[in-house]
C-alpha cells in the first residue's frame, strides 16, 4: 500500500503543477505528499482543490477515503428543533461507524441562504446534510483540513477577476458585471470537481435552458442550470452521468 501512495504522490503532484501553477508553492506540494500517503487522496478524482491558496477536500473524497478503509456505516438525521423550512434553514447530525463495534463520530451541518453560494441557492437542505457528513468523516479519519462545502457564502467563491469589463456595454451571459465569478468558471470548477463530460454538460444545459446553445441562454437561466448541476452531482453523480449520456445519442432516438 506504502508503495501505491508513493506513485499517487507523484501523480498527484504532477498534476497539481498543472493545474495550479501560479497558487502552487513548495509547502503546497510538502502537504499534499502528506496527505495523499496518509490518506491515498487523488487530485484527478477531485478528491482535493486548491483555494486561494488553502488545501480543501471535497465530499467525493471522504466518502472515497470512507470507502477505502471499510467504514461501518453512515447515519444522517435531521435535527428538527433547528430547522425552518420556510426560510430555508435546515440542521442535521451526521454519525459515522468505523467498525461495528465503533461508538461513533458526530458532525453538525447547517445551511441557509446567508451561508451558501448562490450558484447552489435552493438547495440548503441537501447542503447541510453534506456538510455534516463531512464534518463527521473528517473526526473519525482525523483530517484537519476543511472540506469544500463547508464554505460559506463569501469565502466559497473564487476572488473576482481583475480583468476589464468590455467598454462596449455588451455582456455574454456567462460574464459578470457585479464582482461575482464568471458563470463559465464556475460551470468548469463543477466539471472538473466531479470528473464530468464538458460537451454533454454543455448539451445538457442547452436542452435545460431551453436554447440551441448555451451561449444563447441569460444568466439568469445558466444561474439555475448551475444550481441544478451542482445538486444533482452531490445527490447521485451515477444518475447524473446517466443523465448525461443520454444526449450522446441521436436527438431523434432521445426522449
Amino acid at each position: 500500500m506504502k508503495g501505491n501512495f508513493d506513485l499517487l504522490a507523484r501523480k498527484n503532484m504532477k498534476l497539481a503543477k498543472e493545474k495550479w501553477p501560479s497558487e502552487l508553492g513548495k509547502h503546497h506540494l510538502q502537504s499534499l505528499r502528506s496527505l495523499t500517503e496518509s490518506y491515498g487522496f487523488a487530485v484527478s478524482l477531485g478528491d482535493l482543490l486548491l483555494l486561494e491558496g488553502k488545501w480543501y477536500v471535497t465530499h467525493a473524497g471522504l466518502l472515497r477515503l470512507a470507502a477505502r478503509s471499510r467504514c461501518h456505516g453512515i447515519q444522517v438525521q435531521q435535527v428538527r428543533d433547528f430547522c425552518d423550512p420556510l426560510a430555508a434553514r435546515w440542521v442535521f447530525k451526521a454519525s459515522v461507524y468505523k467498525s461495528p463495534s465503533s461508538k461513533g463520530f458526530f458532525g453538525y451541518g447547517d445551511a441557509d441562504p446567508t451561508n451558501v453560494s448562490s450558484t447552489v441557492r435552493g438547495a440548503e437542505l441537501r447542503i447541510a446534510e453534506t456538510r455534516a457528513v463531512n464534518r463527521a468523516l473528517r473526526k473519525a479519519y482525523g483530517i484537519g483540513l476543511c472540506s469544500v462545502e463547508e464554505l460559506g457564502a463569501s469565502s466559497s467563491q473564487p476572488r473576482p477577476s481583475t480583468t476589464p469589463s468590455p467598454s462596449n456595454g455588451s455582456h455574454p451571459s456567462n460574464g459578470s458585471g457585479n464582482g461575482q465569478p464568471r458563470l463559465r468558471d464556475q460551470l468548469c470548477l463543477l466539471i472538473r470537481q466531479y470528473n464530468l463530460d464538458a460537451n454533454l454538460v454543455k448539451l445538457y444545459a442547452a436542452d435545460f435552458c431551453g436554447t440551441q446553445t448555451l451561449s444563447g441562454a441569460s444568466r439568469d437561466l445558466v444561474e439555475s442550470f448551475i444550481a441544478h448541476l451542482s445538486s444533482a452531482a452531490k445527490e447521485n453523480r451515477d444518475a447524473l452521468v446517466c443523465k448525461l449520456n443520454s444526449y450522446a445519442q441521436p436527438m431523434e432516438v432521445r426522449s
